[in-house]
């Protein structure tokens, strides 16, 4: 069972379903509402220990309903929450997420407790993120954190995994840290900063910046790795019908995750992630649409 820590965000979604997006100015009405855990850290955990490896969380919540209520979840799911801590006077992390007929979404986060998150906090770990196979980041606490828990990692020769999401520019002193950066089609051209002709354009350019793998995600196309000694490998997305794409890049990252500690060749890990993204956008919710290892392994065997 592979040893994954995960530093990152835990939210609340709030999901309202809607046939369409409201315009500014605009009040429609919604058709459904739905409470489920989430937030990209939490997912991204929820997603690897739901496929097989032993998770344990870096996090903070506030001490209202809504946190005690995510860190119990996680504990629920089996996963080590000692060090997700309590935050008084401070709200949970939240997210506003409209999902319209088409299974596309538009998120407001506010991030409460996940921004007091700090290096601290990752100090108090470090026996277990040393012990580590894979440190998963992603950019919803903040980026000094993010950094610091990339380097005490990346010295103790554990994989460091960054989902560079949201997007935003990042610090020259990242990159050289990360063993797998993971963008989608989107995003890669907002890390790099300037606008290129392809993804895989853009992917070499954060290459040439330090990173050493760079993985692009591409939606229902599939996805793409470009390895360190250059050459790239691509692996086609699963034909399904998407109800809700929220979470499908969460579910990707930690299938990737998962497979990449398992020692799984860069394809492989590319279906893997590709599958627990698709089986993802089939069911509303975050947390909840997550898939299990077994509904991922039949997906892809449906392929065969």
């Amino acid at each position: 069972m592979p040893r994954i820590v995960v530093v990152g965000s835990l939210n609340m979604d709030l999901v309202v379903r809607a046939s369409r997006f409201a315009q500014p100015g605009e009040t429609i009405t919604g058709s459904a509402f739905l409470t489920a855990p989430g937030g990209k850290g939490a997912n991204q955990a929820v997603a690897a220990r739901r496929l097989g490896a032993d998770v344990m969380m870096i996090g903070r919540v506030g001490d209202d309903p809504f946190g005690h209520a995510l860190r119990g979840g996680l504990a629920a799911e089996g996963l080590d929450v000692r060090h997700v801590d309590v935050t008084p006077s401070v709200s949970t992390g939240v997210a506003l997420i409209t999902v319209d007929d088409c299974g596309e979404n538009t998120i407001v986060v506010v991030p409460g407790a996940n921004g007091l998150v700090s290096s601290a906090d990752i100090e108090r770990a470090l026996p277990v993120v040393a012990e580590a196979d894979a440190l998963l980041l992603q950019l919803e606490v903040p980026l000094p954190v993010v950094m610091s828990a990339a380097r005490r990692a990346h010295a103790a020769s554990v994989t460091v995994i960054l989902n560079a999401a949201p997007a935003q520019p990042l610090p020259p002193m990242l990159l050289p840290l990360v063993d797998y950066l993971v963008v989608n089609e989107t995003e890669v051209l907002d890390v790099a900063g300037f606008a290129t002709d392809t993804p895989e354009a853009a992917a070499r350019a954060l290459q040439a910046r330090g990173a050493r793998t760079v993985v692009v995600t591409l939606g229902a196309a599939g996805a793409l790795l470009l390895a360190s000694d250059g050459t790239i490998t691509s692996a086609d997305g699963f034909r399904v019908e998407a109800v809700d794409t929220t979470a499908a890049g969460d579910a990707f990252v930690g299938a990737l995750a998962v497979a990449l500690a398992e020692g799984a060749t860069p394809a492989e890990a590319l279906q893997f992630g590709n599958a627990a993204g698709a089986v993802t956008v089939t069911r509303p919710g975050a947390q909840p649409s997550l898939p299990t290892r077994a509904a991922v392994d039949a997906l892809r065997a449906s392929r065969c």
